[in-house]
């Protein structure tokens, strides 16, 4: 379950990277941004249970 989140949060990273560079991808910055947040949260309270 750790290595599926680990690999969620390498994709969210790309989707924020690409959404940085491409311009006209501003949202896929932001959704990136939320969703790579939301799943190191998730990871670190897995990781304190």
């Amino acid at each position: 379950m750790i290595a599926l989140l680990i690999a969620l949060l390498l994709v969210w990273l790309v989707l924020v990277i690409v959404g940085l560079v491409a311009k006209g991808l501003f949202w896929l910055f932001v959704v990136g941004a939320i969703l790579f947040v939301a799943t190191a949260i998730v990871l670190w309270v897995r990781r304190r249970v």
